[in-house]
């Protein structure tokens, strides 16, 4: 108890003179902070005029981009295959699919989103390097459950690598669609395909303004 008592009062101290660190150190912090801020942007009344959905997609997109580790998420999506990429395509696939995940999934945020309630569950530490986020979205009378995985860096940073939805991940649901064209195609071929998928986006998002 009084082990406790000392470990709480050491708390407050490092909470006060490393704010940052203790952010940093702290999944469920990194996953938080971004989450409230796009549901602020979701509910500001700027974007409710007509002509500003690109606007507030690039805001959306500059709060969470930073809480997901994309090349740990692409390493992870082609799996095995990961080691027919060459250096230079390993770049140009992270960043290409980095932008069409973050295009489809802003996509459906802002088409679905209704005043939802995200619940924070907790979070588990699987080792010194892995952790989860557990949450939910409250819409309604549906509760949906949303776990982030997490991997720490040697930076230390804690980053999402993958995102569990209703028990469903979405590194392995690109991963079977992945590993079906790359068994047929090369890795230069993937990312064209994701290059084109990635121009349709675009265009379509210019045309709903």
């Amino acid at each position: 108890m009084i082990g406790k008592g000392i470990a709480g009062a050491w708390m407050v101290v490092v909470l006060m003179v490393f704010p940052v660190l203790a952010v940093s150190m702290e999944p469920m912090a990194v996953v938080k902070a971004p989450i409230d801020a796009v549901i602020a942007i979701l509910n500001d009344p700027r974007y409710r005029v007509a002509d500003t959905r690109l606007v507030q997609r690039d805001e959306i997109w500059k709060s969470v981009k930073p809480m997901f580790d994309f090349e740990e998420i692409s390493r992870r999506a082609v799996a095995r295959n990961w080691r027919k990429f060459a250096d230079a395509e390993k770049v140009a696939f992270t960043d290409v699919f980095s932008r069409f995940l973050g295009n489809t999934y802003i996509d459906k945020i802002q088409g679905e989103y209704h005043n939802e309630q995200i619940v924070y569950l907790g979070q588990n530490f699987h080792s010194d390097v892995y952790a989860e986020v557990r949450t939910t979205i409250v819409r309604e009378t549906v509760e949906i459950p949303v776990n982030y995985r997490m991997r720490r860096g040697a930076d230390g940073q804690w980053k999402v690598y993958d995102v569990i939805v209703e028990g469903v991940s979405l590194v392995k649901n690109y991963r079977t669609q992945f590993a079906s064209i790359l068994r047929k195609e090369k890795p230069a071929q993937l990312i064209e395909r994701l290059n084109k998928k990635l121009a349709e986006q675009n265009r379509q998002l210019a045309e709903d303004g």
